[in-house]
């Protein structure tokens, strides 16, 4: 018991800010991406000893907090506005170059629905493939890919002429 705790210990020291950062992109919210994540690791020590593939277990980790993340989100208490969101989620500007494209990255990862978001999430920031992503979001790899074509098209709506130029995603 002592070396599953370890090894289990580890593992979330290692992966945790990694799991963290894929619930933000997903929920686009820090405080959902703190729940999710753990939520996720909760049942994953409940389940450590029984996992038996240990070479796919950021896989089997990622899989339960993306749909932790999702299943926040269908909570009835998640649907209520609260009157204070907008003030707790400003966020403190970060001063590097890249600053204007995370935002308008960001904005636009908001603005589509997220079950298309974690599938844009999993298959460009994580580089899953489309089967892999499939089996993380426990969908076909047809949805994947229907999903990920109308995710990168409502991306480039969302995304301002200058920036998709710049970034070579359309000729100038």
């Amino acid at each position: 018991m002592r070396e599953d705790e370890t090894a289990y210990r580890d593992f979330v020291t290692a992966r945790i800010a990694h799991l963290r950062r894929v619930a933000f992109l997903v929920s686009g919210d820090w405080h959902t991406a703190e729940d999710a994540v753990s939520t996720a690791l909760a049942k994953l020590y409940v389940a450590w000893n029984k996992v038996r593939d240990r070479e796919r277990i950021d896989a089997y980790a990622r899989t339960m907090v993306i749909r932790a993340v999702l299943d926040e989100r269908r909570r009835p208490w998640r649907r209520e506005k609260d009157p204070y969101d907008d003030t707790m989620s400003a966020s403190v500007p970060d001063r590097t170059g890249e600053v204007h494209d995370r935002i308008l990255l960001r904005r636009a990862l908001e603005a589509l629905p997220r079950g298309r978001r974690a599938v844009l999430v999993l298959r460009f920031y994580e580089g899953l493939s489309v089967e892999e992503t499939a089996e993380a979001l426990g969908c076909s790899t047809g949805t994947v890919k229907s999903q990920t074509a109308r995710g990168l098209a409502a991306m480039r709506d969302l995304l301002p002429d200058d920036y998709l130029i710049t970034h070579g995603a359309i000729d100038g």
